[in-house]
């Protein structure tokens, strides 16, 4: 019996560990090309963790409920690299054309039951204040362009600056990929 709970527990320490390092993993980022209605329906979505109750076992009745956490449900994550103007957070004619897609990927059957965080990014070469500003004007550009362009009902977005304090690549501050828009899928 001992064995048999020591085991049990092992493979819920491990699959634990597993799905929090997915969960940690960075979300690839999108550039213009890359966004897709499918491509943004695959990051978005939020998958449902398994009920205890459907695990079924082979020989194993525990007598008292596990202890250890139950995973939730995995965040929905999607790094766009939605341009702007430099030290602005005007859109380009680029960028309306991929937020024309991630509206309607917000808009289908299958993201209907979410709200979303848009989450605006800056690299460090200005100062932390100016960063702070320009990442939440972005965030507010990206929400606003959403609603008013593309009928996403404004209570779905919550537009969030970030600054400069979430770098995808450290080794080169100022790269592209720092400066953008991440989407992230929130319970409604």
């Amino acid at each position: 019996m001992f064995k048999t709970t020591m085991r049990a527990t092992l493979v819920a320490l491990s699959l634990g560990a597993v799905m929090a390092a997915q969960a940690q993993a960075p979300a690839p980022v999108l550039r213009m090309n890359q966004v897709t209605e499918q491509a943004l329906l695959d990051a978005l979505a939020i998958d449902e963790p398994v009920a205890e109750e459907a695990v079924r076992t082979r020989s194993i009745r525990p007598t008292a409920r596990s202890n250890a956490p139950r995973p939730a449900a995995a965040a929905g994550r999607s790094n766009l690299l939605i341009t702007f103007t430099t030290n602005s957070a005007e859109l380009t004619n680029e960028s309306k054309t991929a937020l024309g897609t991630v509206a309607k990927a917000l808009q289908s059957d299958k993201l209907s039951g979410f709200s979303f965080s848009i989450e605006g990014h800056a690299d460090p070469r200005g100062n932390a204040e100016l960063n702070q500003r320009l990442s939440e004007a972005r965030a507010q550009s990206v929400a606003a362009f959403l609603v008013s362009s593309h009928g996403v009902a404004a209570d779905r977005l919550v537009p969030v600056g970030k600054g400069s304090s979430e770098l995808l690549n450290t080794d080169r501050p100022e790269a592209p990929e720092n400066r953008r828009v991440t989407i992230v899928t929130r319970r409604q």
